[in-house]
C-alpha cells in the first residue's frame, strides 16, 4: 500500500500527463503556425473523414416507380427540360444561411439548511459509568455525540445573447436516403490577417425544396447542424489558457 503523499503525487502526475496529451496536438499546431498564421485545410472527401457518419432517419415504405414510355411527361420529372438542380451524390447546391437567434434567461436560487443532532447514553447496562472511567475528560454520559451543520447557498445566473449569421455558401450532396431526401455537407474557410474563420453545415433536404436556381434556405434543412468559429491570433487571445480550463474543471470549490 503506497503512502497517501505518494498516491497523491502519482494522481497529479497522471492528470498532468493526460492534460499534456490532450493539449499537446493543439500546442504543436499553434507553435508551427507562429509567424504564418493558421493554414487552410486541404480539400478532402467529407465521407472519408473520421467523424463522418451516414444519415439514418425513419423512412416510408418504398414505392414502385411508374413508367409511361408513350408520354412526354416523365414520372417524377420537375420540368420538360433538363433539371439542373442537385439530385445525385456529388452534386452541388447553394445554401442561404440567415440565422437570427436571441435569448434572454434569468435564474435565481437560494437555499438554507440548519441541522443538529445530539446522542446521549444515560442507561446502558451500567456501562455509561465505565465510559467516564476510561475517558474521564472526553466522555459525558448525557452527551456522547453532538453533530451540527449549517449550509447556505445562493446563486444568480443570467443569459442575454444575440446572434446573427448571414452567409451564402455551396454544399455537396453526400447521400441519397431511401425516400429521396438528400444529405448535404457544406464547408467554408476564409483566412484574413492570420485569422481563419471556419463554417460547416450538415443536414437533410428534400429535392422539391430546392429552388429553380439551385438554392435552398436554411429553414428547409432538417437536422441542421451549424458550426461557425475560428482560430488564429484573435481567437487565441479571447480564449482562456488550457491551464485555466483544466483548473476550472478540477477545482472542487
Amino acid at each position: 500500500m503506497l503512502p497517501k503523499t505518494t498516491r497523491r503525487t502519482l494522481t497529479l502526475a497522471v492528470i498532468a500527463a493526460a492534460t499534456v496529451a490532450v493539449t499537446g496536438c493543439n500546442v504543436t499546431t499553434r507553435l508551427s503556425e507562429v509567424g504564418d498564421g493558421p493554414q487552410l485545410s486541404k480539400i478532402t472527401n467529407p465521407t472519408v473523414m473520421p467523424n463522418y457518419r451516414p444519415v439514418s432517419l425513419p423512412m416510408p415504405a418504398p414505392k414502385t416507380a411508374e413508367y409511361n414510355p408513350n408520354s412526354l411527361w416523365r414520372a417524377g420529372a420537375k420540368a420538360f427540360f433538363k433539371d439542373h438542380r442537385a439530385k445525385a451524390v456529388g452534386d452541388i447546391l447553394t445554401v442561404q444561411l440567415n440565422l437570427k437567434d436571441k435569448a434572454s434567461l434569468a435564474n435565481s436560487t437560494e437555499r438554507e439548511r440548519d441541522d443538529s443532532e445530539d446522542t446521549d447514553v444515560t442507561n446502558l447496562l451500567g456501562l455509561e459509568a465505565e465510559f467516564a472511567k476510561k475517558l474521564p475528560q472526553a466522555i459525558v454520559p448525557g452527551s456522547i455525540m453532538s453533530f451540527g451543520s449549517k449550509h447556505e447557498t445562493k446563486g444568480d445566473g443570467s443569459i442575454d445573447r444575440s446572434e446573427t449569421v448571414e452567409l451564402t455558401f455551396a454544399a455537396v450532396v453526400t447521400q441519397i436516403l431511401p425516400n429521396g431526401a438528400l444529405a448535404i455537407i457544406g464547408r467554408q474557410e476564409v483566412q484574413v490577417n492570420n485569422e481563419l474563420r471556419e463554417l460547416m453545415v450538415t443536414g437533410v433536404i428534400r429535392p422539391e425544396d430546392i429552388e429553380s436556381d439551385n438554392t435552398i434556405t436554411h429553414d428547409k434543412i432538417a437536422e441542421m447542424r451549424v458550426a461557425y468559429g475560428g482560430r488564429g491570433t484573435l481567437s487565441g487571445l479571447q480564449n482562456p489558457r488550457w491551464g485555466t480550463e483544466v483548473w476550472d474543471i478540477l477545482f472542487p470549490f
